[in-house]
């Protein structure tokens, strides 16, 4: 039996469950549609699902605007739905992971309702409030991840609120001991129903330190780039100084621990960290210290416009470096913000895109063979590539509605499964219209269908993930040893007491192979 804990190696499935599967017809995937799917994720072979917000809100921010932290948004069902979801999840042996978002939350949210009425209301310190500079102008220099500075002016109070991404989304001040203690109960709400983990979004954003605020300094190495991100004024300044990464932060993460261990079987806290140039690991590093995270979510392997296998190399080295012999990291090579593997990743690495699934299937194994756990985001397993050609009025991501057609925004990554493609709407909903489109592209690649082929790159990568489950090295112990390689080839050793197995990725062949030494 393996001396590591569940979350210590596990494979994560990330779903986006607008996205996933429409079980009432109403063109929004939702809780009963995911249930209904379970079976096709345990056949693969994953040992946990990351399930993206479902919880009330608005949808400015598709679920990362929550309105109310304690039930779920009518379009994705019931609590009883949910209670359902996690028993057969559980029956299958699959871990159920909840997406909580304790930054901020909606400016809908009762919450902020009341604090911004006035300045001497019982929630009037729950978020950030601050005078304006003499001549009106905001506090500080702050700006937001989307554009914008990060203070809005409110009339009611004639003072600014600060929020770290949209207006819609006023950041929580935890530097009030109450907010801390409402998550604290938020997070028991949902352990109390089995929920066996939480990825904690964007938790390196808490503002927790007390004033005043300080502005942020000039970022020296900021470069010019493309579009969506290097180009905006928000890299173009330092943060962890100030507006980010802030030491009282770590707070919220022992208190969170010290929840997560007061219940039986290794509830896992997985926190998406990042910071300023070179500091993301120094960061993932302090937020895993004991008492605090159990693990980071790895942005290293997520960049926009892709890596070369050099680049990939030097972020494997450089995580190891911190990490080997722990399970602290969680590596992806894509999630619901950025562009599919099979389109990013395909100029990058120079590869024809005839030899698109070879790749991704190469990478899939390369990240799943790293040390601690990796998260495969939906669809991933079945090779889809981005969506680009969604007409502007029928996109949804206001940061895409802004920018196109010279941005797409992320909707390009977050159109509808298909499971059938003889199917209407490819078996993802019967309704006449779905919130994003269907692509008729992914029909080819429908999931049912794809399970059935024994050629398919979900075939391979569950016999790749049931061989796995037999490999000591990669099961019981998280060492990774002799990184090498050059621009064409990346190999490595995994470590246990009884078994070394060389793994060796080869970018010019596309190909794995794994040799036991």
């Amino acid at each position: 039996m393996s001396s590591l804990k569940w979350w210590e190696n596990a494979v994560i499935y990330q779903i986006y469950p607008r996205s996933f599967q429409d079980s009432n017809d109403d063109g929004i995937g939702d809780l009963k549609g995911i249930t209904s799917r379970l079976n096709y994720l345990s056949e693969l072979g994953v040992d946990a699902i990351w399930i993206s917000p479902f919880f009330k809100s608005p949808q400015k921010d598709f679920g990362y605007d929550v309105s109310d932290y304690y039930n779920i948004n009518p379009e994705y069902g019931t609590l009883e739905d949910f209670e359902l979801l996690i028993n057969k999840a559980h029956n299958l042996t699959l871990k159920v992971m909840l997406d909580i978002v304790p930054a901020h939350c909606s400016s809908e949210h009762p919450w902020f309702v009341e604090s911004r009425s006035s300045t001497t209301n019982p929630k009037s310190d729950w978020f950030h409030w601050a005078e304006p500079q003499e001549d009106g102008s905001a506090p500080t220099n702050w700006l937001s991840f989307f554009g914008g500075q990060a203070w809005t002016w409110e009339p009611r109070r004639q003072q600014y609120y600060l929020h770290n991404f949209l207006p819609e989304q006023p950041n929580l001040n935890y530097a009030n001991p109450a907010v801390l203690e409402e998550f604290n109960q938020i997070a028991k709400f949902w352990f109390d129903r089995g929920v066996d983990g939480f990825r904690l979004d964007a938790v390196h954003t808490i503002n927790a330190d007390a004033f005043p605020y300080k502005d942020n300094p000039a970022n020296p190495k900021f470069k010019l780039g493309p579009l969506p991100q290097d180009q905006q004024p928000f890299f173009r300044q330092l943060h962890d100084a100030a507006q980010l990464n802030q030491p009282a932060i770590q707070d919220f993460c022992a208190s969170y621990r010290r929840i997560a261990d007061s219940y039986e079987n290794d509830r896992f806290l997985m926190g998406e960290v990042d910071g300023d140039n070179d500091s993301a690991v120094f960061m993932s590093e302090t937020f895993t210290k004991p008492g605090r995270l159990h693990a980071t979510y790895n942005f290293d392997l997520l960049e926009w416009g892709g890596l070369t296998v050099k680049e990939i190399k030097e972020a494997i080295l450089k995580s190891a470096k911190v990490f080997n012999g722990t399970g602290r990291l969680s590596f992806a090579f894509s999630n619901h913000d950025v562009p599919r593997v099979a389109t990013r990743q395909l100029k990058a690495l120079n590869v024809n895109p005839k030899d698109s699934d070879k790749m991704q299937l190469l990478l899939l194994k390369l990240q799943i063979s790293l040390i601690g756990s990796t998260c495969i985001y939906q669809g991933e397993e079945l090779g889809l590539e981005d969506v680009s050609d969604i007409p502007k009025e029928k996109m949804q991501d206001p940061w895409g509605i802004e920018f196109a057609p010279t941005f797409l925004g992320r909707d390009t990554c977050r159109t509808p499964m298909v499971w059938n493609k003889n199917l209407p709407n490819g078996g993802f909903s019967k309704a006449n219209t779905t919130w994003l489109p269907i692509s008729d592209k992914h029909l080819q690649r429908a999931a049912i269908d794809s399970a059935l082929d024994p050629n398919s790159i979900y075939n391979d990568l569950a016999k790749f993930l049931k061989w796995r489950k037999k490999q000591s090295a990669m099961t019981e112990a998280n060492y990774i040893l002799n990184i090498a390689g050059d621009d064409t080839e990346i190999s490595f050793d995994r470590e246990s007491d009884d078994q070394t197995l060389h793994c060796n990725f080869n970018f010019k062949t596309l190909t794995a192979s794994f040799e036991e030494i």
